[in-house]
Order: structure tokens, then sequence, then C-alpha cells
């Protein structure tokens, strides 16, 4: 029966009722008797029957054989109905039965260094969103849990590929400027809503609902965020991630932030993102006791740099990132073509814990969004805005390069590569663009037999441990299915569906 059909009507059947009452006129007026008197049938001394019990034992059978096919038809419904609501929010084996090792996925997938923001981002996925959509909400989840590497003071880069298009965005926060002398201008909220406005798909508010639910309920101090709050103390980061001795947070202590909740909030009701922006720079002039902000971020959606390859179309972020510097050491590795033996991409970090993060997020049809996001260092100025909840972040000269800045994509000829799409982000500065170029390398080399292979019957790209402490997230698409691995393995939390 088709499922799409609407309810099923029955009407009340008299074959039988109708049969036995035509039967009795005929008998009418008769006085024999049947042959082999039913056990049931009684009868008077004068040899007349009394109305037999056969139509309504009839009636009630025929009732109660409705009554058994109607429930039938609703048990089968019900049970239709849950099967389809349940494979919107599974992560099990499809219908087709088979299933894949973890990091492979039918509709699509996310990863990111918290557990969290990655179901997050999941969610929204299931939702109905898009790749912006689950990228987005990811990164303003781990702007409340990790505020050492992230947060609405932070920097984004980004970049977009479209998986039926093949066209790629880079998104740029613009020209690095001051909020005052060694604090950079936040321009993570008006960065990450250009990119959702342009290109993503549920509604903004929809976006906010579950960081600023961390923000104001609490969160759990996840391990990353520990081991850094342990590394650098907590001097300027009272009473956020404090005890109330001034001993930094431990491990799974959850802890709220409820400014930076308000601050969502606010954001997601104003009716326009600027206006949400200039409140947020308002508020941060004035715990910093200055007239007000001297400029305004001025982020940019713009066309990606490209690179054409036998095997298929690089993209990266444009100028200041690390973008050209990528594409330039590749063009010469490459024409080089010098054998590599790395076993693992070199992931050096600048003095101190990092200061940068990055997440991914794909689909099977080979929609991909990268991003890259920093403080320049470790919770960086350690300047809290009360007003606000949010880590100012610091800006020297030095940092307006955005080294840290180098999402690369590879679109491949479908003919010659296993991968239809491939996409690379790293952190760990200052030099990861040849962590990321390391691996890219690694990628075309391969046997692509061998990488088909390792992909569906190995699980996640793996690398030893001396890799490095920073992070590298590879996704792709291939056959309508999407893949999330990272160096080092077991490093950033995947989810997907």
């Amino acid at each position: 029966m088709d499922r799409e059909a609407g309810p099923v009507y029955y009407q009340q059947l008299l074959l039988w009722e109708s049969y036995l009452d035509s039967e009795e006129e005929e008998e009418e007026g008769e006085t024999s008797e049947p042959l082999v008197p039913h056990p049931r049938t009684l009868q008077h001394s004068s040899g007349y029957k009394t109305h037999s019990p056969l139509g309504t034992w009839s009636r009630i059978l025929a009732a109660l054989l409705l009554l058994a096919v109607a429930l039938s038809l609703a048990a089968w419904q019900f049970q239709a109905r849950r099967g389809s609501a349940e494979s919107l929010g599974s992560v099990g084996p499809p219908p087709t039965g088979h299933s894949h090792i973890p990091g492979v996925y039918h509709h699509g997938a996310i990863i990111s260094p918290a557990e969290a923001c990655s179901a997050m981002g999941r969610e929204l996925l299931v939702a109905g969103g898009n790749v912006v959509d689950a990228g987005v909400g990811a990164a303003l989840c781990l702007s409340v849990v990790h505020p050492h590497t992230t947060g609405l003071g932070a920097m984004f880069w980004g970049l977009f590929h479209n998986g039926s298009s093949g066209s790629s965005k880079a998104l740029t926060p613009g020209p690095a400027q001051f909020l005052a002398p060694g604090l950079g201008l936040p321009s993570a909220l008006p960065a990450l809503h250009l990119l959702h406005d342009r290109l993503g798909h549920l509604p903004w508010p929809r976006l906010l609902e579950g960081p600023t639910t961390l923000a104001q309920e609490g969160f759990l101090v996840d391990e990353p965020l520990a081991k850094a709050l342990a590394a650098q103390g907590s001097k300027g980061l009272c009473p956020l991630l404090c005890h109330a001795d001034g001993s930094p947070l431990g491990p799974g202590t959850r802890t709220t932030n409820p400014s930076l909740g308000a601050m969502l909030q606010s954001a997601a009701l104003t009716p326009t993102p600027g206006l949400a922006g200039k409140a947020l720079l308002s508020l941060m002039a004035s715990d910093l006791g200055l007239e007000g902000p001297s400029a305004e971020p001025m982020p940019t959606l713009e066309p990606a740099l490209q690179l054409s390859l036998p095997q298929g179309t690089l993209f990266t972020t444009p100028s200041p990132s690390a973008g050209p510097e990528l594409l330039a050491l590749l063009e010469e590795a490459l024409h080089s073509r010098a054998p590599r033996s790395d076993s693992c991409p070199p992931l050096p970090l600048a003095a101190g814990a990092p200061g940068s993060s990055v997440l991914a997020a794909i689909d099977g049809r080979g929609s991909v969004l990268l991003l890259a996001t920093s403080v320049n260092s470790s919770f960086g100025s350690r300047r809290l805005s009360p007003s606000t909840g949010v880590l100012l972040s610091d800006l020297v000269a030095s940092s307006a390069t955005s080294a840290w800045a180098c999402p690369l994509l590879l679109r491949s000829n479908t003919d010659d590569m296993e991968a239809d799409v491939l996409g690379l982000v790293a952190s760990g500065a200052p030099k990861v663009a040849r962590a990321v170029m390391s691996a890219l390398l690694r990628h075309l080399e391969a046997p692509q037999t061998q990488s088909h292979q390792h992909h569906h019957q190995q699980g996640p790209t793996e690398g030893p441990s001396t890799c490095g402490q920073g992070t590298l997230l590879q996704v792709t698409s291939h056959a309508e299915h999407a893949h999330v691995s990272s160096v080092p393995p077991g490093c950033c939390p995947f989810q997907g569906f």
C-alpha cells in the first residue's frame, strides 16, 4: 500500500446479513426441519423453529474481522512513519542495510575540536540545514566552549564550495584593525552572519539557539580548554574560568557565561546583524573606557583563489591569509617532482598554546565549508569584556599576516581521482601552510586504488603522535558519501548521518 495515500474508509459489509434475511424470507411458512439439527438451534414442541442466532454471530464475526484489519493497517502505518522519522536522526545503517566505518556517512558530517559543537552542527544538518548552517552554528558554539582559541572577539576565514555549481567563495574578515592599542577589532559576528546570509538556509536565530543555551545554562570544561587553563593560568579570566579561590577550572567542571548568552540572544533578536555588531562594539568600548569604536569590521565574501592542476582545481583564501603562500609552495613542489617521505604533516607551534581553531562540514553532494579562526594567542589578550562575556583578541604587527589561515579545497576530475572533493584545513601557527601542502601532496601521490580501499576499509587517516600538537582536518566527498578524519586521529570529534 502506498504510504502517501490518504486514510482508508471502511463501509459496513451487508453481504452475509442480506443473504440470511433473503433465505429466511424464502423459508417463511415452511415447517420442515433440517436432517441434522444444529446443536444451537432450539425448537418448540409444535415443530416451529425459534429465530436463529446465526445472523447475530455473523455480524459479530464481521465486526471483529474489520476491527482486526483496521488495527493491522494502523500499526503498519505507525511503524512506517516511525521508521521514516528515525532515519533522519540516526547515524546507523541506511534502509539499504549496509553500514560504514566511523567517519563515513551517507548524507553529511561535521568535525570540530569540541564534541558539543560537532553534535550541534549535526542537529542543524538533520533539521534541513546545509553545510554553511552547520559550520556557522558549530563556530558560534566554539565561541562559547573554547574561548582559548576563538570567540566573538576572534577573526574568521572561510572557504565554501558549492558541490552543484562547482564554484567556491572565500570569507575574509577584512583588514586587521584595532579596537584599542594591542586589541583586535572583533569581526566574528558580522563575518559569520555575512556567510550565513549569502549561503545559509535555516533562519539566523535558529543557529544561535544552541550556543545561547550553552552560555546561559552552562557547559562542561572539556580536556582542551582545561589543558589551556592549566598551562596559561587564570590571570585575567576570572570569574569566567576560575574557582572562587582564583584557581583555574578543571575538566568536567560546569560553568556559564551569562553575559555572552545575553549577547547571543540579542544578536538573534536584532532585526539586522549590523545593529548587533554595533551594540557589541559599543559595550566593549564602554568596558575599556573608550568613547566608541573608531572603526567597524568589513568582512567580505569573494571568489576564491584558484590554481589549475592536471588532477583538478585548487581553491583557497586570498591575501592577507596564507592562501597565496600555500599555492606558491604547491606550484614549486609540483614542478620539482621531488619524492616525499613525510610520514605525517609537520604542524609546528608558536611559543605557548595555540590560539587558533578549525572546523569543517561536508555533505554527500560535494558541498564543503572550511572555517579557520584565531584570537592570535591562547585566550587572546586575556582582556575580558564584562558586559559581553567576550575575550578580546590581541593584535600585533606579526599577526596581521594571518599565517594560520590557509584552508584548501581540491575539486578533482572524477575520472582521475578517487575523491570528487577534498578539503583540508589546519591550525597550529605559524607554518600551517606547509602542513596543508604536505597532506595534499601525499594525497596526489597516493595510488588511487589504495586510497579508495584506505577510506572504506581502514577508516580515517591516521598518523603517528609525533606529528605535533597542531590539528589537520580532512574531509572528502565521493560517490555521494561524506568522509571526515583528522591528524592526529581522535583529536576532533565528528558526527554525521
